[in-house]
């Protein structure tokens, strides 16, 4: 019987000239690449991978993560020609050998033996993103343009969240996402609330802004899951609330009937960046995933 290992590997990437993480023929993505690394080590067939990496968070075009988690089924000999001439073990090689070989805007955390029932898409108990926004009451940095979009006005936080603070709790987001095949568009926000990020550096002017010091504007949002381009749709309804153009109201109106009408497309890509995934216990692990995997349904009650 051949053994199969499941290993859990998480990274990070800069999604600005990725389109998206699943592979594509003849694009460029974060999967194809690091599953031709990975082929490329393991003297694997890289036109026809013979190994696949399950995500937990399927990221679009131009999206970041700062720490993404996915997952390789893979048999331990196979797994044995990482090593080479490395004094090191299998799991370690690859991990060795796959930082040295991924181009610069991808990196790796750390590669390491999956407990049992893990699945990094279907274990998962959240996921974490943040969008950040420089609008007028900052003076832009160019130096941040692929990981903050830029908004023409001042935003009104308030506002926003007031808005926003509708969306915790179970829904059919059909107005802001569109679902995948089969899929459904119904998930379970546990937070959501846009803030302005404090000044740290107290020789620092309010026009004077970066990710370290602070002055930008930025939502982070926690759900179970996310349906495709609903982070960024939401984000794009908030953000026409914050500048007067829309009202809550007309927001309510929209999360109440899930159906896309073309009012709100999707804020730019470069402002979203995956944070983190959240993982039950060890022990947790394969039940959460099988009950993940059943088709949600709103309560009978629900709006």
């Amino acid at each position: 019987m051949v053994d199969v290992l499941r290993l859990r590997i998480d990274c990070a990437y800069d999604g600005s000239e990725f389109h998206g993480w699943a592979r594509q023929p003849h694009l460029r993505t974060v999967q194809g690449v690091m599953e031709d690394c990975i082929c490329r080590i393991l003297h694997l067939d890289r036109e026809k991978p013979p190994i696949r990496l399950v995500v937990a968070g399927r990221t679009d075009t131009g999206v970041h993560a700062s720490r993404q988690t996915c997952h390789l089924d893979i048999e331990e000999e196979t797994l044995q020609r990482a090593v080479g001439h490395l004094t090191l073990e299998p799991m370690a090689a690859l991990e060795h050998r796959l930082r040295h070989i991924l181009p610069a805007d991808i990196a790796i955390h750390r590669i390491s033996l999956a407990p049992e029932g893990f699945d990094a898409r279907f274990s998962a108990l959240e996921r974490v993103y943040v969008y950040r926004v420089s609008d007028s009451s900052t003076t832009y940095d160019p130096r941040l343009r692929h990981c903050v979009a830029r908004v023409e006005g001042e935003l009104d936080i308030e506002t926003m969240n007031s808005a926003l603070s509708h969306c915790v709790g179970l829904h059919d987001f059909g107005s802001f996402a569109t679902p995948n095949e089969g899929g459904t568009t119904i998930r379970e926000v546990k937070s959501l609330q846009w803030h302005r990020i404090e000044i740290q550096d107290v020789r620092a002017s309010a026009d004077d802004i970066s990710l370290q010091r602070g002055g930008l504007i930025a939502l982070t949002i926690v759900a179970d899951a996310f349906a495709h381009n609903m982070v960024r749709s939401l984000v794009q309804a908030s953000l026409q609330i914050g500048l007067g153009k829309r009202d809550e109201s007309w927001f309510i109106e929209k999360l109440h009937h899930p159906k896309r009408e073309g009012s709100t497309g999707p804020a730019a890509a470069c402002g979203l960046t995956l944070e983190r995934i959240a993982y039950p216990p060890d022990e947790m692990l394969a039940e959460r995933a099988e009950r993940i995997r059943a088709r949600r349904e709103l309560p009978a009650d629900s709006d």
